[in-house]
């Protein structure tokens, strides 16, 4: 039996990738909930807050999505 030495690399690869992914959206989502939360924020942020909260609630959106994406493709019983 042999391994698919290519195959293997695509996996790792992909892999690699992804976890890069989900762990950015979530420390940036992290970083810009923590600047929108800010008790005294200077007088050119104020206008942006809600955007920037929204923003933060964007990433940690798109990071559950790929988390449960991942999820569905390892549980074959949720895709037949």
């Amino acid at each position: 039996m042999s391994i698919n030495w290519l195959a293997y690399l695509v996996v790792a690869l992909v892999t690699l990738v992804s976890a890069l992914v989900v762990v950015g959206l979530y420390s940036t989502g992290v970083r810009l909930y923590a600047v929108a939360c800010d008790p005294q924020p200077g007088p050119a942020a104020r206008g942006r807050l809600g955007l920037v909260k929204f923003g933060a609630y964007a990433c940690f959106t798109v990071c559950a999505a790929c988390v449960l994406f991942g999820i569905y493709l390892i549980v074959p019983a949720l895709h037949g």
